[in-house]
């Protein structure tokens, strides 16, 4: 198969790839590019699982650090976010086996966001989440209410 195609027209390399897996002419199918961008597939939906943690993450931490400010934004950011997040579970359940993992991974980013968008210092923030996984995903938690 032509891997040039690959790296000039994606678009037309794909439609290419589907056609030839469809009239199962495998022997004919571009392997190495094929199973690259099959793992790339799953690392999106693991890389949007980490992304809509540290938001959630982040807007819980404002919500309960600076409660004076809570807002319906933020309520509806959470909301949102949860939202999203049991959907992209649902319709990928083979992530849950990994939450506690892209939690750990977004933490920092999380804890980084919350301290850049209420410029508080640092040190009123936790060096650890404080929250679960269960509660962060729970329609029904709002930290400190």
């Amino acid at each position: 198969m032509d891997s040039l195609l690959y790296t000039e027209d994606f678009f037309t390399w794909t439609q290419q790839q589907a056609d030839l897996l469809s009239q199962k002419r495998f022997e004919q199918l571009d392997l190495e590019h094929l199973i690259e961008e099959i793992q790339d597939l799953g690392n999106r939906h693991y890389d949007q699982l980490e992304s809509r943690l540290m938001v959630l993450v982040a807007h819980l931490l404002k919500w309960q650090v600076q409660h004076w400010k809570r807002t319906n934004s933020w309520r509806a950011t959470i909301r949102v976010q949860r939202t999203s997040l049991a959907k992209l579970l649902r319709r990928n359940p083979g992530l849950k086996s990994r939450l506690d993992e892209a939690m750990a991974e977004s933490w920092q980013e999380a804890r980084d966001l919350a301290i850049a968008e209420t410029d508080l210092p640092d040190d009123q923030f936790p060096d650890s989440c404080p929250f679960t996984i269960v509660e962060i995903l729970d329609s029904d938690f709002w930290p400190n209410t």
